[in-house]
């Protein structure tokens, strides 16, 4: 597909340049990994980590209900049909995020509900270091990937929460790639805020569409996408 310019990619006038990737010799990667494995993590944070030999990076998988925060040029990864990954990053702090939800809202402390998601990736991130004055976000997600579910709209609910949410945060979206009826492939860097997305065929998304039956069973029915992002 082609590359389409993104509002926040490193090498932006007057940024620093990020970090170098870790090349893919084995004394660098196998370090890396085993640090970050090694590391404690809180809970719903992601921990599949694992190297990308397409990339040549180390990155970690987001999965449904976890978020990854982090300040180094980790490739940090998800597969999304319905489901949310909203991505922050501080241009001040250089410090950056991702989670992935899977319902707007829901009973119980939940990553796989936006309202609680969205506050732990935002707390996390000031733990970083990070401001909410200072934050920006790209979006992706919220695509209808079950022909024939219409009427249940969760990739729409999805959307219009997350623009929501962030419009009363005042966390401006500079990028977004959502609805439609793609599943999709997300890569973030949260050094440099830099995104990616690939949009995948639906004949070829049956764990998504497992996944996005799963939170339509529990969705009630209820009463698009622009910016700039990297299509890989």
């Amino acid at each position: 597909m082609a590359t389409l310019p993104s509002a926040s990619l490193a090498g932006a006038r007057g940024m620093p340049p990020p970090p170098p990737l870790l090349s893919a010799g084995m004394g660098a990667k196998s370090g890396r990994l085993e640090r970050l494995k090694a590391a404690p993590r809180k809970p719903g944070e992601a921990s599949f980590f694992f190297y990308d030999a397409h990339f040549k990076n180390e990155a970690v998988k987001i999965l449904p209900g976890e978020y990854f925060v982090d300040n180094e040029d980790l490739l940090v990864m998800t597969t999304l049909g319905s489901c949310i990954a909203a991505c922050l990053w501080d241009r001040n702090a250089k410090v950056g995020g991702m989670n992935h939800f899977m319902l707007p809202d829901g009973a119980g402390d939940s990553g796989r509900y936006g309202s609680y998601a969205m506050e732990l990736l935002i707390n996390e991130m000031m733990k970083r270091g990070a401001s909410r004055l200072t934050m920006e976000a790209k979006v992706f997600g919220g695509g209808a990937v079950i022909s024939g579910m219409n009427s249940i709209n969760v990739g729409e609910r999805n959307t219009k929460f997350v623009i929501d949410f962030l419009a009363t945060e005042r966390i401006p979206i500079v990028s977004k790639d959502v609805m439609d009826i793609y599943p999709r492939k997300v890569c973030f860097l949260p050094y440099s805020g830099k995104a990616m997305v690939k949009r995948l065929a639906p004949a070829n998304a049956e764990a998504l569409v497992a996944q996005d039956r799963m939170a339509a069973q529990k969705a009630a029915p209820a009463t698009t996408g622009g910016g700039s992002v990297d299509l890989f």
